[in-house]
């Protein structure tokens, strides 16, 4: 059963570019460690402060095994530094969840 881990950040929006790169350095770190990366995503429009990173894994047993690998990523290591130091993400909360709605139905060509 795969699972989609949805992270939601409040992140200072006057440090943005600091997100970004930070949402870079996982792009290459997350999937060499495990988990099948959607993307991370940052305010366009609506809020300035709220942030996305999603990925998929294939179980809770397989994110620890994931967590632990990312941990000791050099490039995981010095992201997570980065963050802390330059403190632009103000808060971040993550949830687990599994879809629903699938299979989805075709899109019918008109």
């Amino acid at each position: 059963m795969t699972v989609t881990c949805f992270i939601r950040y409040e992140i200072d929006p006057f440090r943005k570019e600091a997100f970004v790169d930070y949402a870079r350095n996982w792009g290459q770190a997350i999937p060499r460690c495990g988990a099948d990366l959607i993307g991370y995503f940052t305010p366009h429009e609506g809020s300035a402060t709220t942030a996305y990173g999603v990925y998929n894994i294939d179980s809770l047993a397989a994110y620890e095994t994931y967590r632990a690998r990312l941990a000791a990523d050099p490039l995981g290591k010095e992201n997570y530094e980065f963050a802390r130091r330059e403190k632009f993400i103000l808060r971040e909360d993550r949830i687990f969840l599994k879809l629903a709605s699938a299979p989805h139905a075709g899109r019918s060509a008109t």
